[in-house]
């Protein structure tokens, strides 16, 4: 019961927790330079952002507040947010990729980060509405969706404020900061795994996401070494 109190009663302060994270990774590059910003593509991606962490926070809390109506309402309206977050984040690595005169290896790389996370967000997110209608299954899902945007998170504050550490990070092109996340990511679902078997004999939701959250973590750390994902990489660089 601990756990389901920590889920359904917590929850929205952890999402708070993960917003203010996200204030601080994205503060030098983005909210302290709100009018520097290249075109429409950062504000249209860094907004909607946002409202999926306000919507995160909102549904914890009217759970909580045993307000459900209300709670199925947003859930339909994060069908459309979701679908935006989509197109924002393809929309903005396109025009990022667009400035380049070729791919490099960290590119190829890069491209893995943001595509096989944005692709593990949208798998949690499904199972997460696949399963609405079992309320411990949905709400551990949908705290997955976090680990999707976690590492993206977590390399930026250690890029901006702790710079020191990529010395110690693989290099590509440059210190590959997501191996923290990633690593990060992985325990955090280790220990959730273990948490829910312990007190609830539950092994079907957190494993999964453990092992999803492995193969991006796979993904992004190796991809960029095959020929497939360059073929794949440039093709979506020529679009």
């Amino acid at each position: 019961m601990k756990l389901e109190r920590a889920l359904f009663q917590k929850s929205h302060f952890y999402f708070i927790g993960f917003s203010f994270l996200m204030l601080v990774a994205f503060w030098l590059s983005y909210f302290s330079k709100l009018l520097d910003q290249e075109n429409y593509r950062m504000h249209l991606h860094g907004s909607i952002m946002i409202l999926w962490c306000v919507l995160l926070i909102s549904q914890a809390y009217l759970i909580r507040a045993k307000k459900f109506k209300l709670h199925r309402i947003f859930g339909k309206a994060s069908y459309f947010l979701v679908a935006l977050i989509a197109f924002s984040t393809i929309d903005l690595f396109k025009f990022r990729l667009s400035e380049l005169s070729q791919l490099s290896a960290g590119d190829y790389l890069a491209t893995s980060s943001v595509l096989m996370a944005l692709f593990t967000f949208l798998i949690f997110y499904g199972l997460a509405i696949y399963y609405k209608k079992k309320l411990t299954i949905h709400a551990r899902f949908m705290i997955c969706t976090v680990f999707a945007l976690f590492t993206a998170v977590i390399d930026r504050i250690l890029y901006f404020y702790f710079p020191f550490v990529g010395q110690f990070m693989p290099n590509v092109d440059g210190p590959v900061m997501q191996v923290v996340g990633l690593t990060l990511g992985d325990i955090l679902l280790v220990l959730l795994s273990i948490w829910d078997w312990r007190s609830h004999r539950r092994f079907d939701v957190f494993p999964i996401a453990l092992a999803i959250h492995l193969v991006y973590h796979y993904a992004v750390l190796n991809f960029y070494k095959f020929e497939f994902w360059r073929i794949f990489s440039d093709w979506f660089y020529s679009l």
